[in-house]
C-alpha cells in the first residue's frame, strides 16, 4: 500500500517533563506542520498543556487517559472523526493532509503505531510519517536507568530533539549521545533551548555509553496523576511555598507538575520537572476562568489527591 492519499501523521512523544509543548508550540508559532490538525494528550483529567497552544488553531485535547493503552478507543474514534471530515470537505486545498499528536509523557510511541495499522479503516487513511521524541539531556541519564518506557520512546524515533544541553558537562553529554545512538542508530539527533534549534554541542570521540541495567517491561505503572484544585482566588505566595516545600520533600517521587493559576500579574503557567521550579510564564488572559485554571496536576508515584489536598491544606489554611 502506497502513502499516497493518506493522511500523514507526526508524533510527538518523549518522557514527562522533556519539553514536548514547548518545541511544539515553537514549532507552530514558526509556521511549521502547516495547517495540521493538532491533537494533545494528556493523562489526567484536567488539560494544562492546550492552554500553551493558543496560536489561533483548532486544538482537539484527550485527556483522562493516554492514548496507546486506557485511552486508544477516543483516539481512534477522534481519528476517524478527521478522515469522515476529510472526505466530506469537497475542495481538496481544503482537506486535513496532516496530524500532529502530542501524546502525554507516560505514553508508548509504538502501541499507537500499532493501534493505527491494526484498524480496519484508519490503516488505509493514516501512515505515520515521523516519530519526534525529546529527550531532557539534564534528566536522561537517570531517566534511562529507571524506566523502560523512556527507553522503549527513544527506540521508536525517527528524530530525536534533546534539550537542556546547556544544563550538562561535555562527558555528560558525550556519554548520553553514544547512548542515544545505540538505543535508535537511524534516529536524526538534533538540539533545542526553548523549543527553538540550537547547536548541538561537541561530543568526545570514543566516548563510552551509559550503563544501563535490565528493567522490568512494566514501565512506568506506578506513575500516576493527581489533581489539586485551588479553588477560585488561589494565594499566588502560599501556592509558590506550598510547591517548594512538597519538591524539596518528595520531588524523588514527583516526576511532573504542572497548572495555571490566576493571580493579580495575569494567568501564570507554573511548571516543574523533578525538583526544579521553571519561572512562571504569563499567559492570555481571559474573560472568565477557564475549567482548568488553578487546578495543579502532579504526576508521580505514592500520590493521592486526598494527600495532596491535606498537605495543601495545612500549609495555607
Amino acid at each position: 500500500m502506497t502513502d499516497e492519499g493518506r493522511i500523514r501523521l507526526t508524533i510527538i512523544g518523549g518522557f514527562l517533563g522533556s519539553g514536548k509543548t514547548t518545541w511544539l508550540r515553537h514549532q507552530l508559532f514558526s509556521g511549521n506542520f502547516g495547517n495540521a490538525q493538532i491533537i494533545v494528550n494528556e493523562a489526567a483529567g484536567t488539560p494544562v498543556d492546550d492552554a500553551l497552544l493558543e496560536t489561533g488553531r483548532d486544538v482537539i485535547t484527550l485527556a483522562g487517559g493516554c492514548v496507546c493503552c486506557n485511552g486508544i478507543n477516543p483516539f481512534l474514534s477522534c481519528l476517524l472523526e478527521i478522515c469522515d471530515r476529510r472526505s466530506a470537505t469537497p475542495d481538496p486545498d481544503e482537506r486535513t493532509s496532516q496530524i500532529v499528536l502530542e501524546t502525554s509523557g507516560l505514553a508508548e510511541p509504538f502501541n499507537i503505531i500499532a493501534a493505527i495499522k491494526a484498524h480496519p479503516v484508519l490503516c488505509r487513511q493514516i501512515v505515520v510519517s515521523e516519530v519526534i521524541v525529546i529527550v531532557d539531556a539534564l534528566n536522561a541519564p537517570a531517566l534511562l536507568g529507571e524506566h523502560a518506557l523512556s527507553r522503549s520512546q527513544i527506540e521508536a524515533a525517527d528524530r530525536l530533539v534533546l534539550t537542556r544541553t546547556d544544563a550538562v558537562t561535555l562527558g555528560d553529554m558525550s556519554r548520553l549521545h553514544k547512548t542515544l545512538l545505540g538505543l535508535a542508530p537511524t534516529a536524526l539527533i538534533s538540539a533545542a533551548s526553548f523549543g527553538s534549534p540550537v547547536p548541538m554541542p561537541e561530543v568526545i570521540a570514543g566516548a563510552e555509553r551509559l550503563t544501563l541495567s535490565s528493567l522490568p517491561n512494566a514501565g512506568v505503572a506506578d506513575i500516576k496523576p493527581v489533581q489539586l484544585d485551588l479553588g477560585d482566588a488561589p494565594d499566588w505566595t502560599a501556592l509558590t511555598l506550598w510547591l517548594s516545600a512538597l519538591l524539596h520533600a518528595r520531588g524523588d517521587k514527583i516526576v511532573r507538575a504542572k497548572g495555571v493559576v490566576q493571580t493579580p500579574a495575569g494567568r501564570l503557567l507554573v511548571q516543574s520537572v523533578r525538583r526544579l521550579v521553571q519561572s512562571p510564564e504569563i499567559l492570555p488572559a481571559q474573560d472568565t476562568r477557564v475549567v482548568t485554571d488553578n487546578v495543579i496536576v502532579l504526576i508521580g508515584s505514592d500520590l493521592t489527591e486526598d494527600n495532596i489536598a491535606a498537605s495543601f491544606a495545612k500549609l495555607t489554611g
